[in-house]
């Protein structure tokens, strides 16, 4: 494996800053580790190996320009649910197979006028609809520690191309826990921004009230600059959030804990939870008790219903915003066998059956009953009431502590197929993660270490106050620091190297 590609994020620009290697180079060494290893992880969808370089020539001619962005060169990945101008974007689904857009998410926008090229376009689970990213109609992407299990989900192809150093970044989006779980899994840093903190323009929609997109790295270190590059107000974007937004990588930086308030969320741990998960989670409580930080235990007896909360709000929100795929504009369009002059509701109909999973069915279908007529007061209407509960929850919580933790995800990565009989113990995989959405507060997932039981990764999540996911980098950083020092190095490091000739 190339020596760059096993670089951070923050180690390559400083390279790229010092004249020690080109953005070219760095590009290259990655598009040819994505060549050698994305055959068995199936991270990507589209790769564009051509248009990436021609970004990177455009970079170094930059650079020497006397530029000296951050990021500036530094290749990336975006997952398949961003539009991009002229790359196909079919968010893991069959009904938008070889749409290309005509313009860029405004996430898009910011990295390319950062000058960070472009490899391709992760793989998802379709619509973002699943934990696990066997819901995707190209395939399942393969978690690069043991490729029999999943990557997490739905954004496990942003997650498993940083993890099997195919992209040194990505671009992941988070409507329940889709940055956060992949990183728990795969043993990466998931940032779930403040909601509004970052342009939903050009997102393709699930459920536009749970909607972020966010960063995907290896360090705390590398999200934030990353961070830092895609956040801020968007006129494009009527919940982007118009503040002033202070330096992510500048609060990334490793500082003392000493005082720090941390609460330990009573209802997201215990039963259910894998022991090795607690076992790390436990240990990463420690080492901030042993750095002076004040730890308590902190009940938010609401989220108890935020998965089924969640699963009313979501399927309602998306069964409006896929309505818009209707054969008629663009995406597939299948005609119904048989039928000589169709209808616009027969071609629909046809359209809509061949081109839609499963699991995308299924909640439109139960959103579109949750939304009925004489049935939205009792469920739609009444999620919502719960969700304000849980908002509360977070405000009281936040009066006692600076920030909150709890495991990540209640398991390891599960193998592949394990549980896509059983949508329900799907669910579950974010039951840790959703209240965060529902509250549109800030969240973070680091890397805790490897369960005992499975050798397989863990992670640790950290929530803050709304506005306040500078306070996440600096209390992440510091943990992530006594991390490294208790285990010799990221855990990455320690992760399986793939065979490239297989």
């Amino acid at each position: 494996m190339s020596d760059l590609t096993r670089m951070s994020a923050a180690a390559l620009a400083a390279a790229l800053r010092g004249g020690d290697v080109s953005s070219v180079e760095v590009t290259r060494a990655h598009l040819d580790r994505i060549q050698a290893v994305d055959p068995q992880v199936h991270a990507f969808l589209h790769v564009d190996g051509d248009g990436a370089l021609e970004q990177a020539a455009a970079a170094d001619e930059r650079r020497a320009g006397g530029e000296d962005g951050a990021l500036l060169g530094v290749p990336i990945a975006v997952k398949d649910i961003l539009v991009t101008r002229g790359m196909p974007t079919t968010c893991g689904s069959k009904i938008l197979h070889g749409w290309v857009p005509p313009y860029d998410a405004s996430v898009v926008t910011s990295l390319r006028a950062a000058g960070m090229p472009l490899l391709g376009k992760t793989n998802m689970d379709e619509f973002a609809m699943g934990s696990s990213t066997e819901h995707s109609a190209y395939g399942p992407t393969r978690n690069p520690w043991d490729l029999h299990r999943i990557p997490g989900g739905s954004g496990g192809g942003s997650s498993a191309a940083v993890t099997a150093f195919e992209a040194p970044l990505a671009i992941g989006t988070d409507t329940g826990g889709s940055i956060r779980q992949p990183g728990a899994v795969t043993g990466t840093v998931g940032v779930k921004p403040t909601y509004g903190g970052v342009s939903r323009y050009g997102l393709v929609a699930l459920a536009s009230s749970l909607d972020q997109a966010g960063p995907v790295a290896r360090t705390v270190l590398d999200a934030a600059l990353l961070h830092d590059v895609i956040a801020g107000h968007d006129l494009m974007d009527s919940t982007s959030i118009d503040v002033q937004w202070p330096s992510m990588a500048a609060a990334a930086q490793v500082s003392d804990v000493d005082g720090l308030r941390v609460g330990v969320v009573k209802e997201l741990g215990g039963e259910g939870y894998q022991r090795g998960v607690r076992d790390r989670f436990d240990e990463a409580v420690r080492l901030l008790v042993g750095a002076g930080a004040d730890v308590v235990e902190v009940s938010c007896p609401h989220f108890e219903y935020a998965l089924a909360a969640y699963y009313l709000i979501l399927p309602s929100e998306a069964s409006s915003n896929l309505a818009k795929f209707d054969a008629m504009r663009y995406g597939l369009r299948v005609l119904p066998d048989d039928v000589a002059a169709p209808s616009a509701e027969q071609v629909m109909a046809a359209t809509r059956e061949a081109g839609l999973g499963d699991e995308v069915k299924r909640r439109i279908i139960l959103g579109t009953f949750a939304l009925s007529s004489g049935y939205y007061d009792a469920y739609y209407g009444q999620a919502q009431k719960v969700r304000t509960l849980i908002s509360q929850d977070f405000a009281a919580a936040f009066e006692q502590v600076d920030v909150l933790m709890s495991p990540t995800a209640p398991t390891t990565a599960f193998k592949i197929g394990e549980k896509l009989d059983d949508p329900l113990a799907m669910y579950l995989n974010d039951i840790a993660t959703i209240p965060a959405n529902l509250a549109g507060v800030p969240g973070l997932s680091l890397p805790s270490g490897l369960a005992d039981e499975d050798g397989l990764p863990t992670g640790v999540q950290i929530l803050a106050p709304a506005l306040e996911d500078a306070r996440l980098y600096r209390v992440a950083a510091a943990l992530e620091a006594m991390l490294h020092e208790r285990w010799g190095g990221p855990l990455l490091d320690r992760a399986p190297e793939l065979d490239a000739a297989a």
